[in-house]
């Protein structure tokens, strides 16, 4: 989001001569050409995305998700943890 907002910037302010790095570029176009092509690359999540880390969040907060502590032992208990199910789905 900061490269659109200094990309902005240089467009409103005049601020584009480090854009052109050919000497048939025209600075004022590749700035203006650079922000458009930025707008697609920002780092905005979907709105349906963020309701549902809101859902699961909410959901964790109930005791309804199982977490995974992240510390020291995590890889172990994570090791552990998928053995266990898979010897569970063996024995089904």
């Amino acid at each position: 989001m900061w490269n659109n907002f200094k990309m902005w910037r240089d467009l409103i302010s005049g601020n584009y001569e480090g854009y052109a790095l050919l000497p048939t570029d025209d600075p004022y176009e590749e700035c203006y050409q650079w922000f458009w092509a930025s707008i697609n690359m920002d780092e905005t999540y979907p709105k349906e995305f963020l309701e549902y880390l809101m859902e699961m969040c909410d959901r964790i907060d109930k005791g309804e998700e199982k977490v995974y502590p992240v510390d020291e032992d995590f890889f172990e208990r994570l090791k552990e943890e998928l053995f266990e199910d898979l010897h569970n789905d063996e024995d089904t």
